[in-house]
């Protein structure tokens, strides 16, 4: 059944419809096409950035580069595309035409992944022709957006565990969709989790996975000590039992009473699952009928209901519990869904452009930000600056991008997750904090005080 007869149009569904340069927003192939037929195709200046810190935020972690690169280098439109605007009626022959010729040629500068931002900061600049430049935003926005939001959700999580509670990312099946779960996953061992239940996580980026049981598991069976005994002689290397199904307690009582008759057999118990209730009061229950019984070897891993401020609560109190599985709160952001983030125009055709709306004015021109450290390597504070102002400390934007290729070879997730624990190593201690923080210092240099003020004098 074709579109006209009331049915979809699938011409397009046998493509990998993530992968397409069509997924964007119709006003980014308007102005696309208005932009040639205005002959404004000279070169423009596009950056990303995030307007305000959210409230319950100290810092915000830089992810999603290299998903950003991997699209530029592909983004082509293909025969399926092109025939599409085509029959749309949408776009003329020549902007269909210069879609079909496509190829990013552009330069891309970057924050490297793993590193510590603030707001007004730009963490991406991509310089390439007006129409061009223009019609990226949309998925680069998309891709950056969500992991920057994941990761810097999930570092609270890393600092209110500290170096001795292993983090698990639970969150595939309440993430909004397929893309955002795998992509959650990544940022999540980014920031410092240390593997996730998503497979495919491991071979699209090399993080560990893990897994137990389900409680469905548990009631399929008409003994829940015979359910436990089929799961670990199947999962011999890997035995971690769900306690909370019917009564934790007891639970954790016949692990204790099993546990021998698995040594027999040379299957160790590693860990049991809490999921429900008073995590720390179960916890605390359980670890002393699994000491008194022999197993103190045994770690407590709990799941259920958890965010960065029930860890710290658990810590706090001294909780034995060992590990998290962490799911909802982490995967969407629960407690703030969204960033104010934005790609703007700042150059174009040689020329600094200004954005001055009411609350959302923006910087104009090439920036660079600087960051200086006191003299135990502790960040002090940030500058943001013209591209060509001399600066003092650590400049944080780096060639990624020339001439559409990349200068070098991405630093893998490894040495993103590496810079990341470095940078918080180095993070004022108020900052490291679940409590609101926001007096880390950034400023303006006088050479782009000078000309916002310039910018803002012409009519």
């Amino acid at each position: 059944m074709s579109a006209t007869e009331g049915g979809p149009d699938r011409s397009l569904y046998g493509l990998d419809i993530l992968a397409t340069p069509l997924l964007t927003d119709l006003y980014e192939l308007n102005m696309f096409d208005a932009y040639l037929e205005a002959g404004m195709t000279e070169t423009a200046v596009f950056e990303f950035f995030v307007r305000k810190l959210p409230p319950c935020r100290n810092f915000l972690v830089t992810a999603g580069l290299e998903q950003v690169v991997r699209f530029l280098e592909g983004a082509r439109f293909g025969e399926a595309e092109l025939d599409w605007l085509r029959r749309s009626g949408r776009f003329s022959e020549r902007a269909i035409d210069r879609l079909a010729a496509f190829r990013f040629a552009g330069d891309v500068d970057a924050m490297p992944e793993g590193t510590v931002f603030f707001a007004d900061e730009p963490v991406l600049r991509i310089t390439a022709p007006l129409p061009e430049a223009q019609f990226l935003e949309t998925r680069i926005i998309n891709l950056l957006h969500f992991q920057i939001l994941i990761a810097s959700k999930a570092v609270r999580m890393v600092l209110a565990a500290g170096e001795d509670r292993t983090l698990i990312d639970f969150g595939l099946r309440r993430a909004h969709g397929a893309e955002a779960g795998l992509l959650a996953a990544r940022a999540a061992y980014l920031a410092g989790f240390a593997g996730t239940a998503t497979i495919p996580a491991e071979p699209a980026f090399g993080i560990p996975i893990f897994g137990t049981m389900a409680h469905s598991f548990i009631q399929a069976h008409d003994d829940e000590t015979e359910a436990f005994l089929h799961f670990a002689r199947a999962r011999p290397a890997s035995v971690v039992l769900l306690l909370d199904t019917y009564d934790t307690e007891a639970a954790a009582r016949k692990v204790v009473a099993l546990a021998p008759r698995l040594a027999a057999e040379g299957i160790a118990v590693g860990g049991v699952r809490l999921d429900s209730g008073d995590l720390a009061a179960h916890a605390r229950r359980v670890r002393r009928i699994l000491d008194e019984g022999g197993l103190r070897e045994v770690r407590i891993f709990a799941s259920g209901g958890v965010d960065e401020h029930l860890i710290a609560t658990h810590r706090a109190s001294g909780a034995p519990i060992d590990g998290y599985g962490i799911g909802t709160s982490l995967t969407t952001s629960n407690d703030w869904a969204s960033l104010d983030c934005a790609y703007k125009l700042q150059e174009y055709a040689g020329k600094p452009r200004r954005k001055r709306s009411e609350g959302k004015a923006t910087l104009p021109g090439r920036k660079q930000v600087w960051r200086r450290f006191d003299a135990d390597g502790r960040m002090v504070g940030d500058t943001i600056a013209l591209l060509e102002e001399p600066g003092e400390g650590e400049p944080l934007l780096q060639p990624v991008m020339r001439g559409g290729r990349t200068v070098a070879p991405l630093p893998s997730l490894e040495a993103a997750r590496g810079r990341l624990a470095r940078e918080l190593r180095r993070l004022p201690a108020g900052l490291r904090g679940l409590a609101t923080d926001h007096s880390y210092p950034v400023t303006v240099s006088p050479g782009l005080e000078r000309l916002v003020a310039s910018v803002n004098s012409q009519p």
